[in-house]
């Protein structure tokens, strides 16, 4: 109750405090091609089921039929107009929308496609279905900066599997095991820190999973310090052997 209570809060000043830029981001995407600057993604919802998920469009029209979900800072469906949407993160003020709904949290583990998505998970990841995906949460302060580990990959959708996938999922299963309103609160200040000083923020999410006595190895990979490992993803090796 509370977590939902902070949820249409927050929702509501962000999208108060946000309009102008909103409203400015969506002007100029549609005046780019002229065509809708809102783009609607089904996404899997808490439960697994389907919900469509509202972002301010930073691709091509019908991008998304490339069959492509990862994506790239080199990606060239990213429109120009594209860029400093993704750079700023203005795709995901509208998202708040899906907040108020309640499709969405302001802090949860990140909404997936279900094809290279969901369809993936192991038995370990579906409990990530177990709470309303979010707009932010640790794994968005840690991968950041997605779209450039990913650049120039020839394989992006597999690059992520086995690079990004494996932390981002243990630190989702690590919020869902703590989850708290102080714990959101210190989450999203944390996002906006990110905006200014990544190496701050990363510096707040090593306190918190110190505290959490979270695995030395995800503390390790989340510090940044060295290029991503390659990892399996949780549970992965219980499905195998099964």
């Amino acid at each position: 109750m509370a977590k939902r209570l902070f949820d249409i809060v927050f929702s509501v000043l962000v999208l108060l405090a946000s309009a102008p830029v909103m409203l400015t981001a969506l002007f100029l995407v549609w005046w780019q091609d002229r065509h809708s600057p809102l783009y609607k993604a089904t996404r899997v919802a808490r439960g697994n089921g389907d919900f469509v998920m509202i972002k301010i469009r930073s691709m091509r029209i019908n991008a998304d039929k490339t069959g492509v979900t990862s994506t790239s800072a080199t990606d060239n469906r990213i429109t120009r107009v594209g860029h400093f949407i993704r750079r700023f993160k203005l795709d995901e003020l509208s998202q708040f929308w899906n907040v108020l709904m309640g499709d969405m949290s302001v802090v949860g583990p990140r909404p997936n496609t279900r094809a290279h998505g969901v369809d993936l998970y192991t038995p370990a990841e579906m409990h990530l279905l177990s709470v309303r995906p979010g707009i932010t949460d640790l794994a968005s302060i840690v991968f950041s900066d997605e779209g450039q580990i990913l650049a120039g990959s020839d394989d992006a959708d597999g690059l992520y599997n086995r690079i990004i996938r494996p932390w981002k999922s243990r630190l989702g299963l690590v919020y869902i095991a703590n989850s708290s309103v102080l714990l959101d609160m210190r989450i999203v200040w944390l996002t906006g820190v990110a905006i200014v000083s990544k190496q701050r923020a990363l510096d707040g999410v090593i306190d918190i999973l110190t505290r959490l006595n979270v695995d030395p190895e995800l503390i390790e990979v989340c510090r940044r310090r060295a290029p991503l490992p390659e990892g399996q993803p949780p549970g992965a090796a219980i499905a195998g052997a099964a």
